[in-house]
């Protein structure tokens, strides 16, 4: 935890001193916002307190989509074994939420041991009471993935009222919980069924301020042909569109995530490039988990700030005595005109204000004579933690991200697609030829070496002005034909014998294929006569 320097006298002058960030967020909540929450009912409104579970938990990834999307294929894909619980078909299969954790050994742990369990960060979904907690559990096993990250699978989203009404609890509100405290949420798309139902409309719209964790997987489109992938592609954009409903495109990844053969094996290529993607962002999760807490605790405090100033304006606003009904009832109909005070007066974002429709249906139950008057001194306190408390720990994010540069996820499918001749772009673009005994630029190089004679070449060698010459006519940027020249003056004399010649017409070549330029020259482009050097 924090080591504190001084006693209560010297406290407000010194800054603590923080071992680690987990450890650094964990004392910061517990000193500085807490007490505001508390005073202000933040967790009757909003969300439950913290406890040390989620500060010290493993990064989460949650799975949101329509049933029979491929949520629970898409882990056992990941994980590349089936976990306890598992049901997989094309009719509504998972009908409960399931914890996928690491364990010693392969077990189930039921939804009311759960949140009884300190070591686990789920004790405050006990709230959501037992037709919830009946259809909520931990699936453990031993598996690598889940070493670095846990997974949560969720019960397919169906469409009708029956359906969202006889769940017995409220859906939307515990993927809202989930949003809040998992590090990446997956919506996933079933590339044959785009419809997005009404009960599904209302999940994503609970996702809200939580964007930046979102990320849209189209699965299954290795079932349908190019033309018609467009099609669904611009479909899908179009409705997300309107549903999330920011300017920026949301990103969208394709591919067929399962073990299975592609079906319509013409878009392979793109299929892994897009899954090499998504395994990236994955696998940079626990890397960036201390810097997604500090982000959350940040979103956190500013919420409970402007809720501090609605619940003070709306206790000032209260008559002592008589009529305090009516005036309730008032202040709930007019709680935009005091989310636009409040914001004038404290120049605060609007976008930091809850959703004026939840706040005014919370309202309703409330007696607002047991609010709580403005203290100062809790405010002043939180933006102190927001200025310079929370300063300190961004330093202190990078030093841990810097010690820590190979933690990322290992097993499973990582694996497949990170080592071998089967790792993505493998003998592709500058790989071309890594295995091949000859030199890879060799076969080109009779028609490169014509047109070096020509660049008149004096002892062998060319100048840059006369290769720029030709390098020029490929209409690359100088900066690319810049590194290009770099990589291929292996001897770094500033002059191109005929084999670097024909090294930097191969490197032009890959990069007008659509190819990234390796940062340096691997070992099998290396001309044969320069080899003797290495």
């Amino acid at each position: 935890m924090f080591s504190w320097v001084s006693k209560d006298a010297r406290r407000k002058k010194e800054p603590e001193l923080f071992q680690t960030v987990a450890e650094g967020l964990r004392q910061l909540y517990a000193q500085k916002l807490l007490p505001l929450e508390e005073h202000y009912r933040f967790h009757e409104f909003h969300s439950p307190a913290l406890e040390d579970a989620d500060f010290d938990n493993k990064p989460m990834v949650l799975l949101v989509g329509q049933y029979s999307t491929g949520k629970t294929t898409f882990i056992r894909h990941l994980i590349e074994q089936d976990f306890p619980g598992m049901r997989i078909g094309p009719e509504p299969t998972t009908d409960s939420f399931i914890a996928v954790m690491h364990g010693p050994t392969e077990g189930v742990v039921p939804g009311n041991a759960l949140v009884v369990d300190p070591r686990r960060p789920f004790r405050k979904l006990n709230a959501f009471g037992n037709a919830f907690l009946n259809r909520f559990m931990c699936a453990q096993l031993p598996n690598p993935v889940l070493d670095s990250i846990s997974i949560i699978d969720t019960p397919g989203i169906l469409s009708g009222e029956k359906q969202r009404i006889s769940r017995g609890y409220d859906f939307a509100a515990v993927l809202e919980w989930f949003a809040e405290r998992v590090d990446r949420i997956i919506l996933l798309f079933d590339a044959h069924k785009l419809d997005i139902s009404d009960e599904f409309s209302e999940v994503i719209k609970a996702l809200k301020n939580h964007e930046d964790k979102i990320r849209v997987v189209l699965n299954k489109a290795d079932q349908i042909e190019t033309q018609q992938l467009m099609r669904v592609y611009g479909a899908l954009m179009w409705s997300l569109g309107k549903i999330i409903n920011t300017p920026e495109v949301v990103r969208v990844y394709i591919g067929s995530f399962w073990s299975h053969p592609l079906l319509i094996p013409d878009n392979r290529k793109l299929f892994e490039a897009e899954e090499q993607d998504l395994f990236k962002d994955i696998q940079s999760l626990p890397r960036n988990a201390a810097l997604r807490k500090l982000n959350d605790l940040i979103k956190r405090a500013r919420l409970a700030k402007v809720h501090a100033y609605i619940i003070s304006s709306l206790k000032k606003e209260m008559p002592n005595v008589f009529g305090k009904e009516s005036k309730k009832k008032e202040l709930v109909n007019n709680l935009g005109e005091i989310y636009q005070k409040i914001e004038r007066e404290h120049q605060i974002s609007p976008g930091d204000f809850p959703s004026l429709r939840k706040m005014q249906e919370l309202l309703q139950t409330q007696d607002f004579s047991k609010f709580q008057a403005l203290k100062p001194k809790l405010l002043d306190t939180v933006d102190d933690m927001l200025a310079n408390d929370m300063a300190r720990l961004m330093v202190m994010v990078r030093q841990e991200e810097s010690l820590m540069p190979s933690q990322v996820v290992k097993g499973g499918a990582f694996d497949g697609t990170m080592n071998g001749p089967f790792g993505h772009g493998y003998g592709e673009g500058a790989g071309e030829g890594i295995d091949d005994v000859e030199w890879v630029v060799g076969k080109d190089k009779p028609t490169y070496d014509e047109i070096f004679y020509t660049l008149s070449p004096v002892n062998g060698k060319i100048t840059g002005a006369n290769a720029k010459k030709e390098m020029v006519k490929s209409k690359l940027p100088n900066t690319v034909l810049g590194k290009i020249w770099k990589l291929a003056d292996v001897d770094k004399d500033g002059l191109l014998d005929d084999e670097e010649f024909a090294l930097a017409n191969h490197l032009i070549k890959v990069k007008l294929e659509g190819h990234e330029l390796p940062a340096d020259l691997p070992p099998h482009l290396v001309p044969p006569s320069k080899r003797r050097h290495e």
